[in-house]
């Protein structure tokens, strides 16, 4: 068997973790970036790296974090996953989930659409409606890029006058308005990794500030998730269509609900707090759903 590893950098550490996971299972392992990917219209092979036909010689493929690209970049690769997928190739997770992963608007709308609880959330590219939600929530709000992760670019913002100047510097970058209501949550969360119909491990992240990204300094803490949490985060990966996901939650006042959802979770930071190997579980997955 011939799995291909699809990430940005093969030298980082989940990558290196799956690497020695799959070749422990006698798998092959093909590991390249888009970079290194030509596709062919009209032309054989449609899709290869260096000597290898990706339809022809990989029985599945697992894509890591695609990287940061422009516009074109990044439709592009979606695109090219998309025909990999078409012509029969096992792609995890799938381009449709990646994409609805990456927009949170879209995240949060298909998983409210579910009745899966989410924060309230006003999406927009008015200042004064803007201004609206940021009245209607307490003054007392989260403003995040949509596209993006790591909590990279969000800001808590709790000022009306603060408020109106970020909303405005914002439309002048052109950026969508994305508002959503402060939940207290102790400054810390659960972060769930989901691998197919099942929570491969779970953390609790603690942190010093509202963020609690392990990328930010947030600590992680071993947790043991509620039959319930662990039913949600499945159920809120499988919303979206993800085989492997990072799913965030809080659970205060016995209200859990779904933050954000990750379709490229790293996980160094919950392996420190598990005994379960991440990386074999991710492999094994793989490779039944190649075979």
């Amino acid at each position: 068997m011939r799995i291909g590893l699809l990430t940005r950098n093969r030298n980082a550490w989940c990558s290196q973790q799956l690497i020695k996971s799959f070749k422990n299972r006698g798998a092959n392992i093909a590991c390249f970036s888009f970079g290194d990917i030509v596709a062919r219209v009209g032309l054989k092979p449609i899709a290869s790296v260096g000597n290898i036909d990706l339809l022809t010689e990989l029985d599945a493929i697992l894509v890591r974090p695609i990287g940061r690209g422009s516009l074109e970049e990044i439709i592009f690769r979606l695109n090219l996953l998309q025909k990999l997928a078409r012509s029969g190739l096992t792609v995890i997770n799938s381009p449709s989930s990646i994409e609805k992963a990456a927009d949170k608007y879209n995240t949060l709308a298909i998983l409210s659409e579910h009745d899966i609880n989410v924060p309230r959330t006003v999406v927009t590219e008015n200042v004064a409606r803007a201004m609206d939600a940021f009245k209607e929530f307490g003054e007392d709000v989260v403003v995040k890029p949509i596209f993006g992760s790591r909590g990279i670019g969000a800001a808590r913002v709790s000022n009306y006058d603060v408020a109106e100047r970020v909303f405005r510097t914002l439309r002048f970058q052109r950026q969508i308005l994305y508002i959503q209501e402060y939940i207290w949550h102790g400054t810390s969360d659960i972060r769930a990794f989901v691998v197919g119909d099942n929570v491969a491990g779970a953390m609790r992240r603690v942190a010093d500030s509202w963020k609690t990204n392990i990328s930010k300094g947030a600590k992680a803490l071993p947790i043991s998730l509620s039959q319930d949490l662990e039913k949600l985060a499945v159920k809120a990966a499988k919303a979206i269509g993800c085989e492997i996901a990072g799913v965030d939650l809080i659970d205060e006042g016995g209200k859990p609900a779904v933050l954000e959802i990750n379709s490229q979770p790293g996980w160094r930071g919950l392996q420190t707090v598990t005994d379960k190997s991440i990386s074999d579980t991710i492999a094994d997955y793989v490779i039944s759903r190649a075979s």
